[in-house]
């Protein structure tokens, strides 16, 4: 996963000391880099637009409350994704019941380009892959979400995850299965 808006040759050592020094300018960059790919994880781990902004905004918070906590033995955006993990965890815990999900008309997931009857399958199907993500526990539905919907690689997982790649593998394999399972439960068949 590439840092999108970032310079090539700027290292996060760099751009943690200008975050550090409270450099408006640097914080924008790494909000403008970070604010989609936060907001599409917060989404698929809580199920919810509304929540995934509210969560993506304090993410970014406690971003740069904790910069000078950072740890340069890992790559800036696998600390960023690693709170965005913990801020949907923790949101989740303390959610009462599990929510609806509804696509909205300007959700990014919606397209303007595509026939109303496509829209409404591509949104009962959103509807019925959230429904099952929703179901399984929050660490499978963390590796999905970051494996399916992030794009990370395995090593990407495991430095964000805090956990050994093979360990990142078989928590992925057994969270596949189980939403095989609740997709299956949901009347959608394996392909």
């Amino acid at each position: 996963m590439a840092d999108v808006g970032r310079t090539n040759d700027e290292p996060d050592a760099t751009w943690v000391v200008h975050l550090r020094a409270h450099d408006a300018a640097a914080f924008n960059r790494l909000v403008a880099c970070y604010e989609r790919p936060m907001f599409n994880l917060a989404y698929r781990m809580l199920g919810n637009a509304a929540d995934a902004e509210d969560a993506t905004q304090d993410v970014f918070l406690k971003v740069f409350e904790n910069i000078a906590g950072y740890d340069p033995k890992y790559r800036l955006f696998s600390w960023v994704y690693r709170i965005a993990v913990n801020e949907s965890i923790d949101r989740l815990k303390h959610r009462r019941h599990a929510e609806t999900v509804a696509i909205e008309e300007d959700s990014p997931l919606a397209s303007a380009a595509r026939g109303p009857e496509q829209m409404a399958g591509d949104a009962q199907m959103h509807d019925v892959i959230q429904n099952a993500l929703m179901e399984i526990p929050c660490d499978y539905r963390a590796v999905i979400v970051l494996r399916h919907f992030t794009e990370c690689s395995y090593a990407q997982m495991a430095e964000i995850l805090h956990i050994p790649e093979k360990t990142v593998k078989s928590r992925l394999y057994s969270a596949r299965q189980e939403l095989h399972e609740k997709l299956f439960a949901h009347g959608v068949a394996a392909a």
